[in-house]
């Protein structure tokens, strides 16, 4: 074999295995992947391998070493075995562009200017949109697609979030279209493997129109408010919405009663989530509300807790709510909701986040000459993050209930791993689960996954034109954490400059036995 034919094939090599996986670790490994079954109230599970416990002193505890190695950052071979080194560089360059905010600003001002109005410009923006942001942050343009990236995060050990991604909704007709897509979308996960879909998130707007929900908050405000003198006949039962520290003043003056058409609708929206939920139970499949902003919020979590106590039973909640932890009303509702779940004997659902609507609170509040509803700096919101994740945990690890903690911030995380280390609560257990927005924070979400935990990724999908209005809302709510992602750019470089010395080193070793082989074969026919 000549020199230039050796030269070719370990090009050929080098190329083969850039576009595999790690080559010590398959997407398959027994390491991260348990076969599992679920259903609501009860669990079945065969272990394959699982991560080792962590290691505990003579009195069982976890020893304190075992808490201060939630994340191993060093090890990046075992932190991205499961990522291709194609995927691998599209996320670094994604997310290298997406850190630079004149670049996200530029993006943003195209998708909302004129220039979508134009049809060939439009395609070629559209083009562009999908083979970069579209691409990362998105898991696919229909169910079909989607599916696929959940079967290859399911492979690498983790969980799918299905959110169908939808805007408020005007009109019925457009809340029925809505409707029967999340209801496809639960029929959805029976094709995939089981347990590979942790929950399908559901916006009450896309099921109830906009002005309907704040009929319907303003209502709820003001009886809260003037229980004695508010009859509210449609109201069904439910769980806490408000505390004496929550917002009201977006209703300044008594709201006039639900017209008979609009208890109408109020009826046809709430027969949606009731179709929704009777689904998820069909197909054994938890349901989690997102949260918008405290115009609405209302009405949304009425949806939620009235939906709560007509489906939640046993010891696993099948609806989950949103709460909102940069509220400073947010650790004393989420303490008086779980006060009354527990009096009626109902196992609650949330869904931690820290929220996304600052700047528009923030300005509404400022322009009625009253105080704002969001903390009033990024310290106290972390605060009070991590401390109604503490309240939670220890309200479940030895009761009812379950929690989501979907952050991105690494801090809040290590806390709240290590909380559920001292109480026990580990993958199996189903009463925690983390969750990160799907393309990003990949660096805490492998660190999570090795040490242990159930983690799962937010799977936004929907065509690229439709979902649009989507990717406009994350880039004005992540620019500052897309900008601040240094850990996972650092990280991926750092594997990626792993691998392709490895690559070389393996490719160079190859020619060289190569080359003893062929000389070998020389001598013994001399």
């Amino acid at each position: 074999m000549t020199t230039n034919g050796l030269s070719s094939k370990l090009i050929r090599n080098i190329i083969r295995r850039v576009n595999t996986p790690s080559p010590t670790t398959t997407l398959t490994t027994p390491r991260f992947r348990s076969a599992q079954r679920t259903t609501i109230n009860t669990t079945s599970t065969t272990i394959l391998q699982p991560p080792p416990p962590p290691p505990v002193n003579a009195a069982g505890a976890v020893t304190d070493d075992a808490r201060d190695t939630i994340f191993d950052f060093d090890d990046t071979k075992g932190l991205f075995t499961s990522v291709s080194t194609g995927k691998l560089l599209r996320s670094a360059a994604n997310l290298n562009l997406a850190a630079v905010e004149p670049v996200v600003d530029l993006g943003m001002w195209v998708m909302r200017s004129r220039v979508m109005h134009v049809g060939l410009l439009r395609e070629i923006v559209l083009g562009v949109i999908k083979h970069t942001s579209y691409e990362h942050f998105v898991a696919g343009a229909d169910l079909e697609e989607t599916g696929r990236t959940v079967q290859k995060l399911w492979e690498s050990g983790l969980r799918g979030m299905l959110d169908y991604g939808l805007e408020h909704a005007v009109d019925n007709q457009s809340c029925d279209s809505n409707a029967l897509q999340f209801v496809k979308t639960v029929e959805s996960t029976q094709s995939l493997p089981p347990s590979s879909v942790s929950f399908v998130v559901v916006k009450i707007t896309a099921i109830c129109p906009i002005s309907l929900l704040k009929r319907v908050s303003d209502l709820l405000r003001w009886e809260y408010k003037n229980p004695t003198s508010t009859n509210l006949p449609w109201k069904l039962k439910t769980l806490p919405i408000f505390s004496e520290s929550s917002p009201f003043y977006h209703t300044l003056q008594k709201p006039s009663p639900l017209t008979p058409e609009e208890e109408h609708d109020l009826e046809l929206a709430h027969q949606r989530l009731v179709n929704i939920c009777n689904k998820s139970i069909e197909c054994n499949v938890p349901v989690v509300i997102d949260a918008e902003d405290t115009s609405i919020q209302p009405g949304i979590d009425y949806f939620t807790y009235s939906a709560s106590v007509m489906y939640n039973k046993g010891q696993k909640p099948l609806i989950f709510g949103t709460i909102q932890a940069y509220l400073k009303d947010a650790g004393e509702r989420l303490f008086e909701t779980k006060k009354a779940a527990d009096k009626m004997g109902l196992p609650v659902g949330f869904k931690l986040v820290r929220g996304a609507y600052m700047w528009s609170e923030s300005k509404l509040a400022d322009s009625l000459g009253v105080e704002s509803p969001i903390h009033n700096s990024i310290g106290d919101t972390h605060s009070c993050y991590n401390k109604c994740a503490e309240f939670v945990l220890d309200e479940v690890s030895n009761g009812p209930g379950g929690l989501i903690l979907a952050t991105h911030n690494l801090e809040s995380a290590k806390l709240a791993a290590q909380k559920a280390r001292d109480l026990g609560i580990g993958k199996d257990s189903e009463k925690l689960g983390f969750a990160s927005l799907y393309g990003m924070s990949e660096a805490m979400t492998f660190g999570l996954r090795n040490a242990g935990f159930g983690v799962s990724k937010y799977l936004p999908f929907g065509p690229v034109d439709q979902i649009m209005p989507y990717l406009l809302r994350r880039a004005e709510e992540n620019k500052g954490l897309l900008s601040s992602s240094n850990l996972d750019r650092q990280l991926m470089m750092k594997e990626l400059k792993r691998r392709m010395k490895a690559y070389v080193g393996q490719g160079l070793e190859e020619t060289e036995n190569q080359f003893k082989s062929q000389a070998g074969s020389v001598v013994k026919l001399n």
